[in-house]
């Protein structure tokens, strides 16, 4: 079965910096996005807002026996697996990035009360960031401080490639926050910042990802419970 993961770990230097330049290839990896973490609403000047030994990677699989192979037997897989990963079984696609766009756009139904998922992948437009930036860093802080995200983060790659992952309790909770029925201003900011979008757009691609988690491995930030399974 198809599989997809998402890994944190802290690395050497000379680790990120190669990984951020050529992503690994192995058997059974489809693609891989390599990437390095920022703290979400951070101020702009700031050693948080891009952390380069704190790898966030995002990848797609043939099945977990690939998966596993990678993080036993290859340098990178070996620092990625004494971090923190969640294996993941993917459910729906709203937009397209090229590398991602053979994912249909629902692959199943999601219970609304079950735990999900969601990643996104952008493709900047370079003089769009300072727009991105003022529009996107309240709805950072909106999901960062969100009570029903476990952990939200985001992760870039020098100088177009922008992501977001964030787990939630529910399907519910994180529909409600995408569709502004969270109360007070608060509830508006993502909504907001999507009809600025849909006015001019901020990226050349851009892709959300929802997905059920399948099992959480390792530890990130002392937790090993990220993931609220029921």
């Amino acid at each position: 079965m198809r599989l997809h993961s998402f890994h944190l770990a802290r690395v050497p230097l000379h680790t990120a910096v190669r990984a951020l330049l050529r992503p690994p290839a192995a058997p059974g990896l489809r693609r891989m996005e390599v990437l390095a973490g920022m703290e979400l609403g951070a101020p702009v000047l700031s050693p948080k807002r891009m952390r380069i030994r704190h790898l966030a990677v995002f990848a797609e699989w043939d099945d977990e026996a690939a998966l596993d192979a990678f993080l036993a037997e290859r340098p990178l897989g070996r620092r990625l697996a004494a971090g923190w990963h969640v294996r993941l079984e993917f459910r729906r696609r709203w937009g397209a990035v090229r590398e991602l766009a053979h994912l249909p756009e629902e692959a199943g139904r999601t219970d609304p009360a079950e735990p999900v998922v969601a990643v996104t992948l952008a493709r900047m437009r370079l003089p769009e960031l300072a727009r991105f930036i003022r529009w996107g860093r309240p709805v950072e802080r909106q999901v960062r401080d969100h009570p029903e995200t476990t952990l939200a983060l985001a992760a870039m790659r020098p100088l177009r490639t922008v992501s977001t992952f964030s787990v939630w309790t529910s399907a519910r909770a994180m529909t409600g926050m995408v569709f502004g029925r969270d109360g007070g201003g608060a509830g508006r900011r993502h909504r907001d910042a999507m009809a600025e979008r849909d006015r001019r757009d901020f990226h050349r691609e851009f892709t959300t990802l929802r997905f059920r988690p399948l099992s959480e491995h390792g530890s990130w930030e002392g937790r090993s419970d990220h993931i609220p399974f029921r």
